[in-house]
């Protein structure tokens, strides 16, 4: 259960960082963060919650890092329903109070899209279902490709946090036109249900893309290490 409530508690502070800087800061009056600081805060938040709780639950706080962990020889499957709840409501437990924050401000309105994902018309960029599909599965594979990567027995000691949080930030940095950057499902549902309607509907490409491109992730770094299992 320790393991379960670490994954919560960091999945909720991913959500509560990445998505509040994108509604509370990204645009305010004249000195808002934008996009780059939007980008380096998910950054932030896996970086300090990896040196926070990767020692107790590995710090996936994400369906489709644990999903490709597993994938990748790292993880028990066993292990992935219980964690892959703990995440969804620890995201939706941080959307809820980032809803409470942000609809105490004089121009809220959700229907703005509350940082949620989307493609078409509810695209950052407009982009088309198709550029969505493969940003979102590709960024997630090269994520898990890093993390895996990063924390492999013969990696240097200690970094793989800081490779992890930069490698978020940079997917951000790429792909926040395309999507509002998800990959992770957990992330994309705890804004999604405050928002219904579209984002909603749209909810399923950022649960079916990020675990694709886990997978993908996970079965190319098995194909370029040479570890034995």
């Amino acid at each position: 259960m320790k393991q379960y409530g670490a994954e919560f508690l960091g999945t909720f502070w991913l959500v509560l960082g990445g998505c509040g800087s994108a509604v509370l800061a990204a645009a305010f009056p004249e000195l808002g963060i934008g996009l780059h600081g939007v980008a380096l805060a998910f950054g932030l938040t896996v970086l300090t919650m990896a040196f926070a709780i990767g020692h107790i639950s590995g710090c996936h706080l994400n369906p489709a890092v644990s999903i490709g962990l597993w994938a990748g020889g790292r993880f028990p499957a066993a292990k992935l329903p219980p964690y892959i709840i703990a995440q969804v409501l620890g995201g939706i437990a941080a959307g809820a109070v980032l809803y409470v924050i942000a609809s105490g401000g004089p121009d809220f309105d959700v229907s703005r899209g509350f940082a949620s994902n989307g493609y078409g018309e509810h695209s950052p960029g407009g982009y088309s279902l198709t550029s969505a599909l493969v940003t979102e599965v590709v960024m997630t594979g090269f994520f898990l490709l890093i993390i895996l990567g990063a924390t492999d027995r013969r990696a240097p000691a200690g970094f793989a946090p800081i490779a992890i949080g930069f490698a978020l930030t940079l997917i951000h940095l790429i792909s926040i036109p395309v999507t509002n950057t998800s990959v992770n499902p957990a992330r994309s549902t705890g804004v999604a249900v405050f928002v219904g309607d579209w984002a909603v509907a749209q909810l399923w490409l950022f649960w079916v893309a990020p675990i694709v491109g886990g997978l993908l992730g996970a079965l190319a770094y098995r194909l370029i290490s040479t570890e034995s299992d």
